[in-house]
């Protein structure tokens, strides 16, 4: 599997769960979940996929997980200052009321 398949998948899946964990209370169980949750899935993907724990797959993968969790926290708050709807703890949600909202 390429390298960058699998830094892609970590950043992706990473965003939503930014995006919850800028919604919730510092070091409550949902912000220890929207952190660790995803870190279970990429090793899952890992496993699944056969690409396992090389080193060199680390250097890629990290950062993608950081700047994925970093991208939805700044999704949430861009989406905060800008809706006049109040907002979920869910970024798909969000994004389904937001498309089915009548317009003015």
């Amino acid at each position: 599997m390429n390298i960058i398949f699998l830094t892609l998948f970590a950043f992706i899946i990473n965003i939503p769960f930014g995006y919850w964990r800028s919604n919730v209370r510092k070091y409550s169980l949902q912000f220890f979940l929207a952190i660790h949750v995803p870190v279970a899935l990429i090793i899952l993907f890992r496993l699944l996929t056969g690409k396992g724990f090389e080193v060199e797959t680390l250097f890629f993968t990290v950062p993608a997980f950081f700047f994925g969790q970093f991208a939805g926290s700044k999704i949430y708050s861009f989406r905060k200052h800008r809706e006049a709807v109040p907002l979920t703890s869910c970024l798909v949600m969000d994004l389904v009321r937001v498309k089915n909202s009548p317009k003015d």
